[in-house]
């Protein structure tokens, strides 16, 4: 197709906000198609490792004893996995695990981060979305107008997926806090009701999915690597030419 101007509807400066907004947000969205996969991985590492608790829990018997030395590791608590993915130990002397709390912290760290992404993100689209009203008007982006609104779509889709995980994020470490992860207590639970264990494994599915969904959102933003691609070329072809009409 050969890219024709209406002079009516075309707007050079609209198309330069256009040609920078394809060189800079490109860019920017190869971090993006990416960093969220990296996330994704400690998620599902966290995820493995509660996992992995609630398992070794279920499955022993509570077994307290008067050990030697305080540091000794709790035979009946710790899972070999979870000692391996994130380090959690739980010693005879001591309380709560200092890799469960740094779980838990990071948990809420990265929701805190991912409520910020995901609400910038939201606004720009927004906001995007509206200027994109005006390339409507300009008759040789005509095909490829589902392109550029494909981009804002997917990452559209993308912030409602950093809000849902902030929020599984900060729930899982909620639950997480309900639970009394000093020995002493961990085993009177598990004599009894063992709540512990449903609550590990709830807040473990929730992070499993919180990690999912940051996997399928690095996904959408690499769909757009194409578009992005397609798009720019076209706007510069188009404002070539406007600019050739005007001289």
């Amino acid at each position: 197709m050969t890219a024709t101007t209406s002079p009516a509807t075309a707007s050079s400066p609209l198309l330069q906000a256009m040609l920078n907004l394809t060189k800079f947000h490109r860019e920017h969205e190869k971090f993006y198609a990416s960093s969220p996969r990296e996330l994704a991985v400690v998620l599902q590492r966290h995820a493995r490792s509660l996992q992995a608790l609630a398992d070794q829990w279920s499955e022993s018997e509570p077994s307290p004893r008067t050990p030697l030395s305080p540091y000794e590791g709790a035979e009946d608590l710790n899972s070999p996995a979870a000692l391996q993915l994130d380090g959690v130990l739980f010693m005879e002397g001591e309380g709560r695990p200092t890799e469960i709390t740094h779980l838990i912290r990071d948990l809420r760290t990265t929701a805190e981060d991912q409520r910020g992404t995901g609400e910038w993100l939201a606004r720009a689209m927004e906001s995007s979305w509206d200027v994109a009203a005006a390339l409507v008007g300009i008759d040789g982006l005509a095909d490829v107008l589902g392109e550029r609104h494909r981009i804002i779509a997917n990452d559209w889709q993308a912030a409602t997926m950093n809000t849902v995980m902030s929020r599984l994020l900060d729930r899982a470490a909620d639950i997480l806090d309900r639970v009394d992860f000093a020995p002493a207590a961990l085993r009177a639970d598990l004599a009894t009701d063992g709540v512990s264990v449903g609550l590990l494994y709830s807040a473990a599915e929730l992070v499993s999915h919180a990690a999912d969904l940051s996997s399928d959102s690095a996904g959408l933003v690499h769909d757009n690597e194409r578009r992005w691609r397609v798009f720019r070329q076209r706007v510069a072809d188009v404002l070539d030419a406007t600019s050739t009409a005007e001289s």
